[in-house]
């Protein structure tokens, strides 16, 4: 059984295989993206579309692998009932504070990852 750890873990199984699936659906639309500039469905500048789903992407496979929901350490919300535990919300202003800064980490790290792997992209495809 799973349990909320502040900063650390707040969502179970059911709620990181969403997110892995989202996640896996994001990048699937950046590749169909790229298949369309290839063909010649859509312009090369079409390539820049890439950098918001490849972001989407990340966002939702470094949620699964940290298990713990972006939205939810905002939210001050948790939720493990996919792993035998509960939901609820946070109440502790220091636990509060730490799953939002786990969240802002979240989202840097997918950052940075969104820009590298969306550069090449846009460069090797011409966009720019």
């Amino acid at each position: 059984m799973a349990e909320y750890q502040p900063g650390v873990c707040n969502i179970g199984a059911d709620q990181r295989r969403a997110r892995r699936l989202s996640g896996i659906g994001s990048f699937g639309l950046a590749v169909g993206v790229v298949l369309a500039v290839a063909v010649d469905v859509l312009p090369t500048s079409a390539l820049w579309l890439t950098a918001p789903l490849a972001f989407g992407g990340w966002v939702g496979l470094v949620q699964d692998y940290y298990g713990f929901c972006v939205a939810f350490g905002a939210l001050a919300r948790y939720d493990l009932s996919g792993s035998g535990g509960e939901t609820g919300s946070v109440a502790e202003a220091e636990a509060v504070a730490a799953d939002r800064k786990r969240a802002l980490k979240i989202l840097a790290v997918a950052a940075v990852l969104t820009v590298l792997t969306t550069v090449p992209v846009v460069l090797v495809g011409g966009a720019v």
